[in-house]
């Protein structure tokens, strides 16, 4: 089995939150899950300490992680706001372009799904700092939309299919749901959170899946958050222990796209 292991941007600054309410709840999830004992109070002052350093994401910590595993970065960035996303547009394409030069697979992490123009609007703004590289789009809080050359904002435990000339690469895993599971606070400790993985690697192998699909949000890879940091070191080695080969989307496109055309190909000789 391959996995694909991809990062969701929500955060860039703590200071973009200045208009929206995420700074009250991080403060508020930070004291209940101190008072709840899933935290330690170093981990909840080091939390604190983030406030003034105004940095909420771990970019290149996460690139230089993967890179040390020999896993391909995958990144979705937001090019506009809403529900919780609000780093400015012009933050993003500093990113895009950066990521880009690296030869770092990005995609749309989308916000606008109900609307044909909005979404062409995303996909233009996005478009301009990426030329003529192919792309694609996971919807913010996992909307569902069509378009782009993949969408990963299904989950389900199905194979990578098309809906038209778009692959769509059904996800199985997300960092959140492991840790959090059903609560909208840290309710699982390292060692239930691996169980719960194992379970859902389990299922996935049982369905016989081609491909396991990771969600782990970048922000989360910092000692502020331990538990989802020691997690997803956690998970990286199980699945090199276990044999799993790393691929982005692209790659596994490419496999996709070449399979089906020997499948093509090997019926156009029998039907003959």
């Amino acid at each position: 089995m391959k996995a694909i292991i991809s990062h969701d941007i929500d955060h860039l600054t703590v200071w973009e939150h200045t208009r929206d309410m995420i700074l009250p709840k991080f403060v508020i999830r930070a004291n209940l899950e101190l008072v709840l004992g899933k935290i330690s109070l170093g981990e909840y002052f080091a939390r604190i300490k983030d406030l003034s350093g105004n940095k909420w994401q771990q970019i290149e910590e996460v690139i230089s992680f993967n890179e040390s595993h020999n896993i391909p970065s995958s990144f979705f960035i937001g090019v506009n706001n809403g529900l919780g996303l609000s780093y400015p547009a012009e933050k993003a394409d500093n990113w895009i372009k950066e990521l880009s030069s690296r030869n770092i697979e990005i995609g749309v992490h989308g916000i606008d799904f109900d609307s044909a123009e909005k979404v062409k609007v995303e996909f233009d703004r996005f478009k301009q700092s990426l030329s003529d590289t192919p792309f694609g789009i996971r919807m913010h809080y996992l909307r569902q939309n069509e378009g782009y050359q993949y969408d990963s904002s299904e989950f389900s435990f199905k194979d990578p299919y098309k809906i038209g000339d778009m692959w769509e690469f059904p996800f199985q895993i997300m960092d959140g749901w492991m840790i959090d599971k059903d609560k909208r606070w840290q309710s699982q400790t390292l060692e239930e959170a691996k169980d719960n993985t194992m379970l859902l690697i389990e299922k996935a192998h049982k369905a016989n899946l081609q491909y396991l699909g990771v969600i782990f949000h970048d922000r989360y890879f910092s000692d502020s958050f331990k538990t989802w940091k020691n997690w997803y070191i956690w998970l990286v080695e199980y699945l090199e222990a276990n044999k799993f080969e790393f691929v982005n989307y692209r790659k596994a496109i490419s496999l996709l796209e070449n399979t089906k055309n020997e499948v093509t190909h090997t019926h156009t000789i029998f039907s003959t």
